[in-house]
């Protein structure tokens, strides 16, 4: 340095003032005391800052008296010129990301338990094997012919609706642990497999089960495939359980306006678990699938279906079913006809080869008890003498 300079607040008290090489007046040039150290405008990072990564320039500037240095806002380093430790500005930006977080997954869980409705998340039971049953409805004499309009003028379905429209919905009313909507997803869903199993034109000739199949259980799909394909009177594997479907190679449709009456009804069975019951006759006007036959040779064939349904939340949400029960009551059938696969019904004129008590009345929607494999076909079932 060039000549000696005093600190900006004098001479430090006990100094001696002495002459320049003197004692210790040769040091005054290079001796700073506190008051000049605080005047300083640069400091020098502390050996700690550098070992908590502060990088960059090694000094920083000090304060004014304004509590900023050259440069600095106002959301710097503290007001007496030292830099927060690195821990403290670490742990300060972590509080802010776990904060940040807690906020989101509250928020996603509320918006999970909405989208899942008031009572909870759904609950998917695996579902049981359905269990099936055929009856063949056998007439006590001539089976009556005509046109399909005569034959309807004097059969019970006489004042029955026709198609889908025949499959009424009950008024949908919330239950202790499934909303209003959930229960009428419940009713829509039975209906559409009545609707599917029972009236499509393809269903009953055999060209397709697509239909019927997509409205069921994932579950339940290996039985129903196995029941399609190799058709067994055992209670499980009976076409008749899934669907109606008619022998392509000897019946058609001689009318598509199906008969249909019948009830649909639900309970809740658990928290989780939804029951629909539905007991539905419908009523088919067939004829030869022979070239020469004319519509003067149709009759009338009625099948009377008791179908028990369960559905959990998972099966309410994906428009499906798990079918529990099927009962099936068909006439006019043969005793000995083989009820495991496809009806094949006695046409106009045609007898049973036997029949049995008691007779049944398909018409009737009163629960019925378990029956054999064969039973007699009520006479008020089928249409009176012209």
């Amino acid at each position: 340095m060039a000549g000696s300079v005093d600190p900006p607040d004098g001479t430090p008290d006990g100094t001696p003032e002495g002459r320049p090489g003197g004692g210790e007046d040769e040091y005054r040039s290079v001796v700073f005391d506190e008051s000049f150290i605080r005047a300083a405008r640069l400091r020098e990072l502390s050996a700690q800052e550098r070992l908590d990564g502060r990088s960059g320039d090694p000094v920083r500037h000090r304060t004014d008296g304004s509590g900023q240095g050259p440069g600095e806002g106002c959301g710097g380093d503290r007001d007496d010129g030292s830099v927060p430790p690195r821990s403290q500005r670490h742990g300060s930006r972590t509080g802010a990301l776990a904060l940040v977080l807690v906020v989101a997954m509250i928020f996603a869980a509320a918006v999970h338990l909405v989208s899942r409705g008031p009572h909870g998340p759904p609950f998917d039971q695996p579902a049981q094997p359905a269990r099936m049953s055929v009856v063949a409805l056998a007439p006590q004499g001539p089976v009556p012919g005509g046109t399909p309009a005569e034959l309807y003028t004097r059969a019970p379905a006489a004042q029955h609706r026709t198609g889908a429209a025949g499959v009424t919905l009950p008024p949908a009313r919330g239950t202790a642990h499934f909303t209003q909507s959930q229960v009428l997803a419940a009713l829509s869903t039975a209906k559409d497999y009545l609707v599917q199993s029972s009236l499509d034109p393809d269903v009953l000739s055999g060209s397709t089960d697509r239909p019927v199949r997509l409205l069921l259980d994932p579950d339940q799909l290996a039985q129903f495939d196995r029941s399609i394909d190799r058709p067994a009177t055992d209670g499980r594997h009976t076409v008749g359980g899934w669907l109606v479907r008619f022998d392509p190679d000897r019946v058609v449709l001689a009318d598509p306006e199906v008969r249909v009456h019948g009830t649909l009804g639900y309970t809740e069975t658990s928290a989780d678990e939804l029951e629909v019951v539905s007991q539905h006759t419908f009523t088919y006007a067939l004829r030869p699938v022979s070239s020469d036959a004319g519509a003067e040779d149709a009759s009338l064939f009625t099948v009377r279906r008791e179908l028990r349904f369960h559905f959990d939340r998972e099966d309410l949400r994906l428009h499906r079913a798990e079918l529990v029960t099927s009962s099936l009551w068909a006439g006019p059938l043969d005793c000995a006809a083989d009820l495991s696969g496809t009806l094949s019904p006695l046409l106009a004129g045609q007898r049973a080869t036997s029949t049995t008590a008691p007779a049944t009345d398909p018409y009737g929607m009163a629960p019925a008890s378990a029956a054999p494999a064969c039973a007699a076909l009520a006479p008020d079932a089928q249409p009176t003498p012209p």
